[in-house]
């Protein structure tokens, strides 16, 4: 049986899990944030307080769901989740319509967003968000706490460290490595190994003018 979740947070990241669950059938006990921000999104369930009103459940009764949002620099997701894990487990979430090989392995809080595709061989560190349809071939090694955005592909057996942000519509080729704390800007094709906090821009020059109506 699932046991009834938390949801940390209730921005557009939330708001997908949420998604997810309620397809899934999970319960959902309510959301927790510093104030109520059900005008956000049409929340079935109630605002149960702050962070701290967790800790009036038991850790054997629920789990959270960290509904948190991964942006470059910042690390609210992150610290929340380490700070809870020490007395709480997090629920690991697949959408059903991603794709995962029976052997991948996916740690504890593993976010699998729609439409992904997983291959065997690979491992997913703690609290990784694997966002919508990305696509991550054989025997890749991915660490705790990275965020791959939508529309990611990763080629087989690339390693990628703890607390890596994977820009949207980055390309990887194969066995490339890539270190810890590392930020790869949007759209970028990566195919040289990238060493400890480095942060790599893809710059494009985009120009927005105005046509004359006819």
């Amino acid at each position: 049986m699932k046991k009834p979740v938390i949801i940390l947070g209730s921005g557009g990241h939330s708001k997908v899990l949420v998604n997810i669950l309620k397809k899934q059938g999970t319960e959902i006990l309510g959301y927790v944030g510093p104030v109520e921000d059900s005008a956000n999104h049409d929340y079935s369930f109630k605002y149960l307080g702050n962070d701290k009103i967790i800790y009036d459940y038991s850790p054997d009764k629920i789990e959270l769901v960290n509904g948190l949002g991964a942006l470059p620099g910042k690390l609210e997701r992150w610290s929340l989740d380490n700070v809870l894990s020490q007395d709480y487990t997090f629920s690991t979430i697949v959408d059903d319509s991603s794709i995962v090989a029976r052997d991948v392995i996916l740690d504890e809080g593993v976010q699998v967003m729609a439409g992904s595709i997983i291959q065997p061989g690979t491992n997913i560190g703690r609290s990784t968000i694997i966002n919508t349809k990305s696509s991550i071939d054989h025997d890749c090694i991915i660490g705790k706490e990275c965020h791959i955005a939508p529309g990611v592909t990763i080629s087989g057996g690339v390693q990628i460290g703890e607390g890596v942000h994977i820009g949207t519509g980055t390309s990887i080729i194969q066995s490339i490595k890539i270190a810890n704390n590392v930020i790869i800007g949007a759209g970028s094709v990566i195919y040289k190994d990238i060493k400890e906090n480095c942060r790599l821009i893809t710059i494009q020059e985009q120009r927005i003018e105005t046509i004359n109506p006819q």
